[in-house]
């Protein structure tokens, strides 16, 4: 699933795009990628776009009149520019038409979702898109913490600190490859205990938070689109098996290994990350410290 850095870098790309163009049409292609009925989501057809925001892993469509449609992709989803526009795109929901755009802008962006699960969508919201589904209660953006307010929030959380960089009612905006690599790279374990973490683990956590966010920001601003994970830069995620390739701070020999779950997988290291000790791979491992 994109997170914050592939969110906002396509965030940007769409509004020095789109900005300023007006909404010509507004077709929805799939009936279930439209969430909300009121208002209804061609209420912004003829408005001017402001520009194209992000809060956490949702894109937010920025028009006059206080109008915004909000999109989340969720694994499978992509919305990129539609030169055929198609009747019948495959996997197509909903597709935004645009007048005066620039002289090298697509006028067509299409939104698209690959495999079953059918969960990406839009709603249509009007004013503050923060106190409306499907924004409201998200937690605050994890790019944008103190040192303090991170470990304030860490302290109420009594479970794994993976578990609470990925819940988006905690702090917003990081999903399963930046929680493996920002735990890397504070050399914590991914089965620490939030709320016990010290002062200078916080403080190494909130340093490597602000460290991988922005790599991963810059790297993504070089592209044209949303990649694929795979091919996003990584030190341990999807590095199972592989040699750790350390940090600045701490080089190791060791290699990366991998716990498994369901839905989702925590890579580590465990010369870095863990004494040496090695994760079992079931959700009723012990913490490590």
């Amino acid at each position: 699933m994109p997170e914050m850095p592939e969110v906002q870098a396509h965030a940007e790309r769409m509004t020095k795009a789109l900005a300023g163009s007006t909404l010509a049409k507004f077709q929805l292609l799939n009936f279930a990628g439209l969430k909300t009925f009121d208002p209804p989501a061609d209420a912004a057809v003829g408005n001017k776009l402001v520009a194209v925001e992000r809060r956490a892993k949702y894109l937010i469509f920025r028009f006059e009149d206080d109008l915004r449609h909000v999109v989340h992709l969720m694994q499978g989803g992509r919305l990129k520019p539609d030169a055929k526009q198609s009747r019948k795109p495959r996997g197509g929901i909903a597709r935004w038409v645009f007048s005066d755009v620039p002289p090298d802008a697509e006028e067509a962006w299409l939104l698209t979702e690959a495999g079953t699960e059918r969960k990406a969508g839009v709603w249509a919201v009007r004013g503050d898109p923060d106190d409306q589904e499907p924004l409201a209660g998200l937690g605050p953006e994890a790019d944008g913490l103190t040192a303090e307010e991170l470990a304030a929030v860490l302290s109420g959380q009594s479970r794994r600190v993976h578990g609470v960089l990925r819940s988006q009612k905690v702090i917003a905006g990081l999903g399963r490859m930046l929680a493996n690599e920002i735990i890397f790279e504070a050399g914590l374990s991914p089965f620490a205990n939030a709320s016990k973490l010290d002062s200078t683990q916080v403080e190494r956590l909130h340093e490597a938070l602000q460290t991988v966010v922005a790599a991963a920001t810059a790297h993504e601003r070089t592209l044209d689109h949303i990649g694929k994970s795979a091919d996003r830069p990584s030190k341990v995620h999807n590095r199972a098996g592989e040699p750790c390739l350390g940090t600045e701070r701490e080089p190791c020999e060791d290699s990366v290994r991998s716990v498994e779950y369901r839905r989702y997988t925590v890579y580590y290291c465990p010369t870095h990350q863990t004494g040496g000790k090695i994760l079992a791979d079931n959700t009723t491992s012990k913490f490590l410290k």
